[in-house]
């Protein structure tokens, strides 16, 4: 794994596998080297591995050539009895890819999503379905999920439903955060503490873009929406966690220049949130506009009604459940669902309280379960020795 996402979404099964005396070995790819280590440390999870990836072009081409030669180099010399990869990444695409090579078995957590529109989202429609054909274990969190793995040609006995593992980390996170002092509000950055000094003065609105095919025009219109509504609502505090990409960071200051917001709203733009940071905002937020794929998951874990900033959606089960709505990028219509939501509470409760289509929680040990059948159980000693660990460390 080397993504955010990616971290996220397999530390409930790290946990649960090594709670299931699961040997288990970490591989770190640094797809996103800066957002990673927050997030393992968060979840207690320690890469046993870490490629030196020395990123010469943006090119997928360069990056999909040096995380296979990497990602061989260490499969070739720990020899798992198998790999999971999670999701649509390079990395998760690119571990398969590599596992496959050497005849490793892969399990493949988030298995079966589907636009069915290579190009978006782009290149992880295509990585999620090469990995499909690549997986020995495939681990859909939904029935539709399933159902498309099955069309697909895949054999039923290999495709395990568990659940998304996102619901896992989301209910683990926000419960952790609430047992913190103070509400946790340590955790949020100087330019969004003034949120936690004034719990409920403002209705909270997180708003997070950075999808490739929204590049340019698409992140204009966003932001073009976004200041409609700070101009003519009272009351709101629109938090937009800016991506680092220079496009996206340009386009997004530049369409608040001179603005002027209602009488008790203000705009807080940010540098990429951390995730207890992400989750304290998510969890407070009245409403989240989101392109994001994750987000959408996490938005219904946390009770959040959101609109989805995209045409389509790998995840429909959103949208059927009544949690989400897929609104693209139009700035007249973001408007107007923000203010159709605003004006009819019966609406926002029923996407609020909508039943959650990715889960129960529960993926992770599901997913546990399946692979300790899977691979043998080994004694605790056999464990450390697979991490490097001596018992006189101290390491559980």
């Amino acid at each position: 794994m080397g993504t955010r996402p990616e971290i996220i979404k397999m530390a409930p099964v790290h946990r649960a596998l090594r709670a299931a005396r699961v040997p288990t070995l970490v591989l770190h790819t640094g797809q996103h080297d800066q957002m990673a280590w927050p997030l393992y440390e968060f979840f207690d999870m320690r890469p046993d591995h870490v490629l030196a990836l020395d990123r010469k072009s943006t090119s997928l081409s360069h990056l999909t050539a040096a995380l296979v030669e990497q990602s061989h180099g260490v499969l070739a010399e720990a020899r798992p009895a198998a790999v999971l990869v999670q999701g649509d990444t390079t990395s998760a695409m690119v571990g398969a890819l590599a596992s496959f090579y050497l005849r490793i078995p892969v399990g493949h957590v988030e298995a079966g999503l589907r636009t069915f529109d290579t190009g978006d989202p782009f290149p992880e429609e295509a990585n999620r379905q090469l990995i499909g054909r690549l997986a020995r274990w495939h681990f859909p969190p939904t029935r539709i999920a399933t159902a498309n793995l099955r069309r697909e040609g895949i054999a039923p006995g290999s495709i395990h439903q568990t659940g998304n593992t996102i619901v896992d980390a989301t209910q683990w996170g926000v419960a952790y955060l609430r047992a913190l002092p103070d509400g946790a509000a340590g955790v949020l950055p100087p330019e969004l503490s003034c949120l936690a000094a004034t719990p409920g003065r403002q209705r909270i609105v997180l708003v997070t873009a950075h999808r490739r095919e929204n590049w340019g025009a698409g992140i204009d219109s966003i932001a073009r929406g976004v200041r409609r509504l700070l101009e003519s609502q009272p009351g709101l505090a629109v938090v937009w966690p800016v991506h680092a990409n220079p496009q996206v960071k340009e386009a997004v200051h530049r369409a608040f220049e001179g603005m002027v917001c209602e009488e008790g709203s203000q705009l807080l733009l940010s540098e990429p949130l951390n995730y207890p940071a992400l989750l304290w905002v998510m969890s407070r937020s009245w409403l989240i506009m989101s392109d994001s794929g994750g987000i959408q998951e996490e938005a219904v874990s946390a009770r959040v009604p959101i609109l989805v900033l995209r045409e389509t959606t790998e995840r429909p089960e959103l949208i059927a459940a009544g949690a989400g709505k897929l609104v693209g990028t139009d700035a007249d219509r973001l408007c107007r669902e923000f203010l159709a939501l605003q004006g009819d509470r019966g609406l926002y409760e029923r996407m609020r309280t909508a039943r959650n289509p990715f889960g129960d929680g529960q993926a992770g040990p599901r997913i546990a379960e399946l692979m300790s059948r899977a691979v043998p159980a080994a004694p605790r000693a056999e464990i450390r020795a697979a991490r490097g660990e001596t018992a006189e460390a101290g390491t559980p």
